[in-house]
C-alpha cells in the first residue's frame, strides 16, 4: 500500500478529501449508518477507520481516541495521506446554564489548556477552526433544525483533577461554553499544517444547576444525548457536502 500510516493503518488508497473524527471507536459504526458503500479500513489501538459516501461525497470516519496525544497522531497521519478537511464530532460538558443535554456546541475557538498543543507552538498561538468550514457547519446546523450554540470551549488533559469544580467555575465566568479534551489540538495542528478543521460537540453533561424538569430522568437524558450524537454526525456530513459543492 502507498504511504501506509503506522498508527491509523490507512494509506493513500483509502483516503478521502474529508474525514469525520469521533473520539470513540464505536461511533465509527454509527457514522457508517449514514454512508452508502461503507467499508471498514482498519482498527489499530484506538484508531478505527471506515470510508463511504454521503450524497456522493467520499468521507472517511476515523476515531482519535481520548485526549490530545492520540488525536495529534491521527490527524497528522490523515494529513499525510491527503485528507484536507477534518471535523471532530465529540462530546462535552457544558459550563454555562442554558445548554441542554443533546444540544450541539459549534466551536469557534478553544482555550489551549492542554499539553499537546503546547508541544507544537507557544501558548499565544490561537486555536481556531477554518472560517469557511465553520460557516458551513453553522449553516448545516440551521438547515438540519437542531439545537446548537456557537462559542469558545476549553480543551484540557485532566478529567478527574481535584480542582475540577473551581476550574469549571473560573472558565464559566469568562463565557466558555463547555469543555472537551481534543479540540484545541485539532485546531492548533490544523492551523500549523494548513488543513481545514471544525469541531462539533454533543452536550452530555449539563452545567450545575441548569437541569430543568423537562429532562430529569436517566432515560430522557440518554435519549437526548443519543439524538445529539446523530445530529452532530448529520451536521458534519452536510457541512462537507456544502463545502464540496462550493468548489473551494
Amino acid at each position: 500500500m502507498s504511504n501506509l500510516q503506522p498508527h491509523i493503518r490507512c494509506s493513500e488508497e483509502d483516503a478521502a478529501r474529508y474525514a469525520i473524527l469521533p473520539g470513540d471507536p464505536q461511533r465509527v459504526e454509527r457514522i457508517k449508518e449514514f454512508l452508502t458503500d461503507a467499508r471498514d479500513i482498519a482498527f489499530n489501538r484506538e484508531h478505527k477507520s471506515a470510508v463511504g459516501y454521503y450524497k456522493g461525497v467520499k468521507v472517511m470516519a476515523v476515531s482519535t481516541g481520548m485526549g490530545g496525544p492520540s488525536t495529534a497522531i491521527a490527524i497528522e497521519e490523515l494529513r499525510k495521506i491527503g485528507v484536507e478537511a477534518m471535523i471532530r464530532i465529540g462530546s462535552c460538558g457544558a459550563l454555562v446554564p442554558g445548554i441542554r443535554l443533546g444540544e450541539l456546541v459549534v466551536v469557534n475557538g478553544a482555550v489551549r489548556d492542554d499539553g499537546t498543543s503546547k508541544t507544537y507552538v507557544e501558548a499565544e498561538y490561537p486555536a481556531i477552526p477554518d472560517t469557511e468550514l465553520l460557516f458551513d457547519v453553522i449553516q448545516a446546523a440551521r438547515d438540519c433544525g437542531v439545537g446548537y450554540h456557537v462559542g469558545i470551549t476549553r480543551s484540557h488533559d485532566g478529567l478527574y483533577v481535584d480542582q475540577k469544580d473551581a476550574l469549571n467555575d473560573y472558565w464559566a465566568a469568562r463565557g466558555i461554553l463547555g469543555s472537551d479534551m481534543e479540540t484545541a489540538t485539532l485546531f492548533t495542528v490544523g492551523g500549523l499544517r494548513k488543513f481545514r478543521t471544525a469541531s462539533i460537540l454533543n452536550t452530555v453533561v449539563e452545567a450545575q444547576g441548569s437541569l430543568e424538569s423537562g429532562i430529569n430522568s436517566y432515560v430522557d437524558g440518554a435519549a437526548a444525548v443519543l439524538q445529539g450524537e446523530k445530529d452532530e454526525i448529520r451536521v458534519a456530513l452536510e457541512a462537507f457536502v456544502a463545502f464540496e459543492n462550493s468548489n473551494r
